[in-house]
């Protein structure tokens, strides 16, 4: 049997009997002994900061000449120590460094101290920290230990939470400007989430080779048909690509349909989520019956013959008609658009992939599991920060959608259908665009 190793924290007063250090390793580590019994990584930390402090002693020593040394016609010259801040273990620790200045006055900046100090590093230990979950108060609870010799900052709550703001900020400008015109979109998808009591309406494309890419958001009081067109009218604004033919994928709402029809027309064709419509019919029917229905209608919508399949669906809608009419009204609602991407020859495992909207509700998924733990929504912007977050931490995660491989020549198809339907040259007007179909 394999045994696994037991990790064992050794405490500083067991650290503090250890021998001391061979002759070779204390010429160099010298004082860092102390750091040694506080532990590996205060060890580390503090021969990271003599290294730094040599390192910038030795640029000063480049552009200003040895220390008490006489240069002629000297441009630079020493200008004692200061105290600024690096960024270490997820806090910044209070450091000391050199000066120099020219003669005509100007503080001489050392590329040395401009790396370390860097906070870029800080910011991304508080995004992934956040999104892990870790509350704002708990994370000078979590940051590496570096020993009681340094006095680290910028763990406070407040320090932190300015800069997630500042984080998420950058986030959502990052969705929201993305260049879409280098995409060969394939396929849109896109679902409204109840996002802390607001709806956000997202936007997933996916790219010829299967590529998932999450492109944009819109943030309104319900899932209407002004503001998922508000949305698509941006993603053409940015790029968006449609003009050739490309799939939508939709949940099934009325306003998200009423949307595409009107900024796109013509160009795209749409497919219903097979999930959403089992969901919303077996709604209608008493818990007894849901099951059987349910698993009805998955054997319909999976049927080779979409033709066969409409004509199935079709007669179960006659048989709940008279002891569930809602149920019956709510099948037959869309239903033509339920076949879709088995029509245009999706091959089995792409049809799996293409008939439901479960690469987006992936991507929401993670969006609402990275605010478990966030009490307070202030504002819309807060939701908007924290969704735009979560899809980008989403993105990190994404794999190419089941079936890739064959999505190219699926999207060959698929245009060549859409073609074929408009190749009657006309004009398809929506409210902001105005485009001539191939």
């Amino acid at each position: 049997m394999k045994k696994v190793p037991v990790v064992r924290v050794v405490r500083p007063d067991v650290a503090a009997k250890l021998g001391d250090l061979p002759d070779a390793v204390s010429i160099a580590v010298g004082s860092l002994r102390e750091s040694m019994r506080d532990g590996l990584m205060a060890m580390s930390v503090a021969v990271g900061l003599v290294t730094m402090r040599a390192l910038m002693d030795e640029e000063i020593t480049a552009v200003a000449g040895a220390r008490h040394a006489r240069v002629e016609d000297r441009a630079v010259y020493r200008h004692g120590v200061t105290r600024g801040q690096v960024v270490v273990g997820g806090r910044k620790l209070s450091v000391e460094r050199p000066r120099a200045r020219t003669t005509g006055g100007r503080e001489v900046e050392l590329d040395t101290w401009n790396v370390f100090s860097n906070d870029d590093l800080l910011t991304q230990v508080v995004v992934e920290r956040m999104l892990a979950g870790v509350a704002t108060r708990r994370h000078q609870h979590v940051a590496e230990p570096v020993g009681d010799t340094f006095a680290g900052t910028a763990t406070s709550k407040s320090a932190v939470s300015q800069r997630w703001v500042k984080a998420t900020e950058h986030a959502i400008d990052e969705l929201l400007a993305r260049d879409l015109s280098g995409l060969d979109p394939a396929v849109l998808m896109i679902d409204g989430l109840d996002f802390a009591g607001d709806t956000m309406v997202v936007a997933l494309i996916i790219t010829t080779d299967g590529t998932k890419v999450p492109v944009g958001l819109a943030h309104g009081d319900t899932e209407n048909a002004t503001v998922v067109k508000g949305l698509l009218a941006d993603l053409v604004d940015r790029g968006l690509r449609y003009e050739a033919g490309m799939l939508v994928v939709l949940d099934g709402g009325k306003a998200l349909r009423k949307a595409i029809k009107s900024v796109f027309g013509r160009h795209v064709v749409v497919q219903r989520c097979t999930i959403h419509k089992r969901r919303n019919v077996t709604g209608y029917l008493p818990k007894a019956r849901r099951r059987a229905v349910d698993q009805r209608l998955a054997k319909i919508f999976a049927d080779p013959d979409p033709t066969a399949g409409l004509r199935k669906a079709q007669s179960f809608a006659k048989e709940l008609e008279l002891a569930y009419p809602d149920a019956a009204a709510s099948l037959r609602e869309g239903l033509d658009e339920m076949f879709t991407v088995a029509r245009i020859g999706a091959t089995p495992t792409l049809r799996c992939s293409l008939c439901t909207t479960n690469a987006i509700e992936s991507m929401i998924s993670i969006a609402r599991t990275t605010t478990r733990n966030v009490k307070n929504w202030r504002d819309g912007a807060m939701r908007r920060r924290w969704c735009a977050a979560g899809m980008l931490e989403a993105e990190h995660s994404f794999r190419r959608i089941k079936g890739h491989t064959e999505l190219a020549v699926f999207t060959e198809t698929l245009r060549a259908h859409i073609n074929k339907t408009n190749s009657t040259t006309e004009t398809v007007i929506g409210p902001e665009y105005t485009h001539t179909a191939a």
